[in-house]
């Protein structure tokens, strides 16, 4: 087991160095940052005298080399837009973009596996169905487009539906922003007000509905495929109930591919919620890298990859944690390797 941490953590960082690399390279070359930082009355002196002290003409292998020792620790240089120190930006955003996500992957699992298990028990059944059509929209329309309709049904057209049919059917929630937050330590927080809880209603739904039916049709699928091996059959041979079938037996080796899946897509939401962060105009990391791309703020755009990137990598050992501590089968092949040796 310490064997299998160890050669993870090593496969770890070098993804992450080349995660830095390539951010890097990628974003050293787009734009002027100069161009963005000053006015049109600025000399070339003075605009030569900005990019020496910026470090900008330095080579490129200098550039990284002083970024990668600073991302170590934790300093991500000063965004050339803000004039402030980027990892105090991303403290500021990250508690925003992390709890949003959070309740985005709450609902997709809670509300994915259990539709899953469900449409893969009653195939042919009149929810099952209803399920999987909602599936398909979930998986056919972009998000940015289900977050426009979920602001304009919710808060546009919900009063004048309410006054048409006679009583409030849709409730009127907020489209924008994030409501009030409490100041938990250096952690602001939604989850203590009213307002902030509303807030994350309609963002939270239109991240997490891709992933909902993702999960949701990847646990259908496993499910009808461990329902038709021997080992069910014989199960069901020897009298049990289908209760201890269902979720005894099938339910318990659906979850061995599942938890990979799902950990991928947990990564995935906290890497694409800057879709859903620009159409609420939520203040999370991925607004403020999509205003870094506008604005060619190369220290904010480069630490924001190298954040997510560390979120992957993070998951992904998690991952392979739980599936060699789920999996009995590789605990047994390390066991006769071991043995053979």
């Amino acid at each position: 087991m310490i064997a299998f941490v160890v050669r993870r953590l090593l496969q770890s960082i070098l993804v992450m160095l080349a995660v830095g690399f390539i951010a890097f390279s990628l974003f050293t070359y787009v734009g002027d940052p100069i161009n963005n930082m000053v006015g049109q009355d600025t000399t070339l002196e003075q605009r030569q005298e900005l990019r020496e002290r910026l470090g900008l003409d330095d080579p490129f292998f200098v550039q990284y080399g002083r970024f990668l020792v600073n991302a170590v620790q934790g300093d991500f240089g000063i965004s050339y837009r803000h004039r402030r120190p980027v990892s105090e930006l991303i403290a500021e955003r990250m508690p925003a973009t992390l709890e949003l996500s959070f309740v985005a992957a709450v609902l997709a699992l809670f509300i994915g596996v259990p539709m899953g298990v469900y449409t893969g028990l009653h195939r042919r059944g009149f929810l099952s169905q209803v399920f999987l059509t909602v599936s398909l929209i979930g998986i056919s329309l972009p998000t940015f487009l289900i977050g426009i309709l979920l602001i304009l049904v919710f808060g546009v057209m919900s009063q004048d539906i309410n006054q048409a049919i006679g009583f409030s059917l849709l409730p009127q929630l907020p489209t924008f922003g994030r409501g009030e937050t409490t100041q938990v330590g250096w952690w602001s927080t939604g989850f203590l007000t009213q307002s902030g809880i509303l807030a994350l209603i309609l963002p939270s739904i239109t991240l997490a509905l891709f992933q909902m039916t993702l999960i949701m049709r990847l646990v259908r699928s496993e499910m009808l495929e461990v329902l038709r091996t021997d080992y069910i059959k014989f199960a069901r041979a020897r009298g049990l109930t289908n209760r201890a079938v269902n979720f005894g037996h099938a339910l318990k080796n659906t979850l061995v591919p599942v938890i990979t899946i799902t950990g991928l897509q947990l990564g995935s939401i906290i890497a694409f919620a800057l879709i859903t962060e620009q159409v609420f105009q939520w203040p999370g990391m991925g607004l403020l890298f999509i205003q870094a791309i506008n604005e060619v703020d190369i220290p904010v755009m480069a630490s924001y990859l190298i954040m997510i990137g560390f979120f992957f990598v993070v998951i992904n050992l998690i991952v392979d944690l739980l599936y060699y501590v789920v999996d009995p089968r590789l605990r047994a092949d390390k066991a006769v390797a071991g043995g053979h040796q």
